[in-house]
């Protein structure tokens, strides 16, 4: 029986248990049994109400939900995996999913170390640039906003890389297996633009990698570990297949693909629409936030002190409740619409990384610094269109996500690993005191010659393209020449207060980078031990990110257990509506932002709701018929004086009346508009108008009368069929659950009915007693179908067969995963016993 060397996994037991300390020491509230009040947490709750209350009354999981934009799939809604086996690995480093967000900082603690181990570092170094990778304060903002599978595949993306490069460098199926179970567990949390993003990295190394293979004529060893680490890679995916193949599938109808519409062609591409996709776009001068917090203002609502000129200007001008109103000061300056924080990943860790630039010697260092561009110059967007294009219109699904800006967590992960590997050289004396003293004086210059460039006056304008329309609007001020004199003296006080945040923040960085390189200094003089260099830059590291982290998120964002568990208050509204006992009907919220809200979709089933996944169709519908038919109504309800002016706009509203737009709430406070002229569950129409493609159905859809007409695509036409309308037939829903749904015909001859529940052929099913009847698409986003004469049952149940197929296969690649990972272990320890017995045997 071979003993375990106790003294060799210290430093592994002293991370985990330390990593577990310092997260908690970060979210102290959480052992008051506090929750983080997060703004993305509360809207998957609204869009996920329906299903997780039928699931609790039935037992059974819908795929479907009626709660958002007027219907869709749940696959991006909720991660319902029930043959993914690897979900309970990820339960252990979520620490049981009862610790959150404590867990978050852990496993991203624990991925970066890993990571590192892997690339050599030694477990006291590696721990320390475990700091700085979970504490950049991108991590903590999209924690507070409730990012949370953002934040648990960002945590998973450094050991997959690591592994990759293991397996090219080190140990083939190490690496091999600790890529497997990584990339299973990213997919698991289902975050694919940040999967996508770590493919990025993956593809910039390969191809070093095959350069490399070239040079040194291992072409043979390269195709063997890229078959292995191919094999790796399918293995995961299998284990995920269910929401992979889903999620590709429904992505073509959704926002992500492409549109049928060929109206504003220029901005169209195969996913997203170029402004949506490219809407928070990073400055290029923005991009030295890395190393300077403040440089931009922080966050679009900062606050500021009672020193500030903003302060002492609002005193003058008599303003209430001033220290309050500081708190929210628009301190943002940068070209995004607005932002939660800057892409911090500290002064200490940029000075390095420039310092690795000239330590790091061989392909790994070009990798590094080619992704890190890549990266930085992605993230510009709009910014840098040449090459936004680029990707946008010809490299493989970039189109299909939004918010370029997120492409900086590449940055994230290859920044520290390079300040890393430039401190595991120097530890390894890989390199001569000459070199890294050359290293350190270029590094000191470029940073420090930056940060002083940045001070001289001038150099930056602190001024915001909307400041003068934010403080109009914030205190209400005309167009005559006193409020123009407070506008223009309000325009300035926060110039120079976005100006003195800036030179508090890069004197502070100056700081941190000058103590941090007179300790590298010293380490290298033999003035300062390797434990205690370690030790001191730790703290450093920590320090520094730390306390800017607490600029955004801190105990002030959370809330008492009870009240995170109820996301929204039923308004005044909601309790009037909630009265109504009909199956279904769909209400319009205008009190909130009515397609970027979840909280109508928490009580009701919403015309709007929130999501970024939302049905390519609705959102044409939105763009081109429903937000026109809104203005109307707003301008009515503004304009009318009396009853019969509103009731003259419901009647013209074709498309939410055909939507089952029951209830329009416009002040929460007060009971909401009822419409009488929504057209219920399902009716019998008079005749087909056929069209030739989308743009046509679009804009019929636009000036048509849908309780008499239902506007087809030609592409129906076989289903088309000659009928007259029977005015006394009739049709009734009778059993309402989200995925499936019951009616009850009566007619005399055969009839046209349309429905007013949304088409997806690729689910929903349609029986006429039991029997499987074709149905089709109506109104650009109803479901029709004949209905024969006579007493008929007719239902819709949602049967996706795709779900079906990855599921099995989920199940299958959970199998082999499980087979291949404990395998693995029971190989390794049987490999280590023998190696000591042999080593004992030739001892004697």
């Amino acid at each position: 029986m071979s003993k375990i060397n106790v003294n060799k996994l210290i430093p592994y037991f002293t991370a985990i248990v330390l990593f577990l300390i310092i997260s908690l020491a970060y979210f102290p509230d959480t052992l008051q049994g506090k929750k983080l009040n997060q703004h993305d947490k509360k809207t998957w709750k609204g869009g996920a109400k329906e299903i997780m209350d039928y699931q609790k009354e039935t037992g059974e999981w819908s795929l479907w939900t009626n709660s958002l934009f007027g219907g869709m799939p749940t696959y991006m809604v909720s991660n319902h995996a029930p043959n993914n086996w690897t979900k309970y690995i990820y339960k252990v480093l979520d620490l049981g999913h009862k610790y959150r967000p404590v867990s978050f900082i852990f496993m991203a603690l624990l991925g970066f170390f890993i990571a590192l181990l892997l690339f050599d570092v030694k477990p006291w170094l590696a721990l320390i640039g475990s700091f700085a990778f979970a504490f950049s304060t991108y991590f903590l903002i999209i924690i507070e906003a409730g990012h949370i599978t953002k934040v648990v595949a960002m945590a998973f993306m450094p050991p997959i890389i690591a592994g990759i490069y293991h397996a090219y460098n080190k140990k083939v199926f190490t690496g091999a297996i600790v890529m497997m179970i990584f990339l299973a567990l990213q997919l698991l949390v289902n975050h694919l633009q940040i999967t996508y993003y770590t493919l990025l990295i993956i593809i910039v190394y390969v191809i070093f990698e095959i350069v490399k293979a070239f040079k040194e004529k291992k072409q043979k060893e390269f195709i063997k570990t890229s078959s292995i680490l191919f094999i790796a890679g399918l293995i995961a995916i299998s284990t995920n297949f269910s929401q992979l193949i889903t999620a590709y599938d429904y992505g073509k109808d959704s926002i992500r693909g492409k549109s049928e519409l060929t109206i504003n062609k220029e901005n169209k591409t195969s996913g997203l629409d170029k402004d949506y996709a490219t809407a928070w776009s990073y400055g290029k001068l923005e991009t030295l936030n890395l190393m300077i917090p403040n440089l931009t203002g922080g966050a679009s609502s900062g606050e500021l002190s009672k020193d500030s000129e903003m302060y002492k200007e609002f005193k003058k001008l008599g303003v209430g409740n001033v220290s309050e109103i500081i708190k929210h000061m628009p301190t943002y300056w940068g070209p995004q619409p607005f932002t939660s924080g800057p892409v911090y990943i500290g002064a200490i860790i940029i000075f390095l990384f420039i310092f690795g630039l000239f330590i790091v010697k061989g392909h790994i260092k070009w990798w590094l610094f080619a992704a890190t561009l890549l990266s930085i110059t992605l993230a510009w967007g709009k910014n840098f269109m040449p090459l936004t294009d680029l990707f946008l219109d010809y490299f493989p699904m970039y189109n299909k996500f939004r918010t370029v800006s997120m492409i900086l967590v590449i940055a994230e992960f290859t920044i520290p690993l390079l300040a890393l590997l430039a401190l595991r050289d120097v530890f390894e004396k890989k390199v001569t005191k000459e070199e890294i003293y050359k290293a350190l004086k270029w590094s000191l210059g470029i940073v420090v010659g930056t940060i002083l460039i940045l001070l001289i006056p001038g150099i930056l304008s602190f001024s915001a393209e909307n400041d003068a329309m934010t403080f109009s609007r914030m205190f209400g001020l005309q167009q005559d020449a006193q409020s123009q004199q407070i506008l223009q003296t309000l325009v300035s006080a926060i110039e120079q207060d976005r100006a003195s945040l800036f030179r508090a923040d890069a004197f502070r960085s100056l700081g941190f980078i000058l103590v941090s390189a007179l300790l590298l200094w010293l380490f290298i003089e033999e003035k300062l031990k390797e434990t205690a260099f370690i030790a001191s830059l730790g703290f450093l590291i920590l320090v520094d990110l730390w306390t800017v982290d607490k600029r955004f998120l801190n105990s002030d964002d959370f809330v008492s257990a009870r009240l995170e568990k109820e996301p929204f208050v039923k308004s005044e509204a909601d309790k009037f509506i909630l009265k109504d006992k009909d199956l279904d009907y769909r209400v319009l919220n205008l009190a909130v932002s009515t397609f970027n809200d979840a909280s109508t979709s928490y009580f009701h089933k919403s015309i709007g709701g929130y999501s970024g996944v939302k049905m390519r169709r609705y959102q044409d519908l939105i763009d081109y018929a429903i937000a026109p038919e809104i203005n109307m109504l707003i301008a009515a309800v503004n304009n009318g004086t009396s009853e019969l002016d509103i009731k003259s706009a419901l009647s013209k509203l074709s498309v939410l009346n055909m939507l089952n737009t029951k209830y329009i709430i416009i002040n929460p406070t007060y009971p909401p508009i009822m419409n009488n002229f929504n057209l219920g569950n399902a009716w019998f129409v008079n005749e087909i108008k056929e069209v030739e493609n989308a743009d046509e159905e679009i804009k019929s859809v636009r000036a048509f009368n849908p309780e008499r007409t239902a506007i087809i695509d030609k592409r129906f036409k076989e289903q088309f069929f000659k009928f007259k309308k029977d005015d006394d037939a009739k049709i009734i829903l009778t059993n309402y659950a989200p995925n499936k749904l019951k009616y009850k015909s009566k007619a005399q001859t055969d009839q046209l009915a349309v429905f007013s529940e949304i088409y997806y052929g690729k689910g929903w099913n349609a029986y006429i007693d039991g029997k499987l009847v074709p149905h089709m698409r109506a109104n650009y986003v109803l479901r029709a179908m004949r209905v024969p004469a006579g007493k008929h049952t007719i239902e819709f149940k949602f049967e996706p067969s795709i779900w079906e197929f990855g599921n099995t296969v989920s199940l299958i690649g959970s199998i082999i995963f499980f087979i291949i990972l404990l395998g693995s272990i029971g190989f390794y320890f049987y490999n280590k016993r023998n190696t000591e017995e042999g080593k004992t045997e030739n001892a004697k």
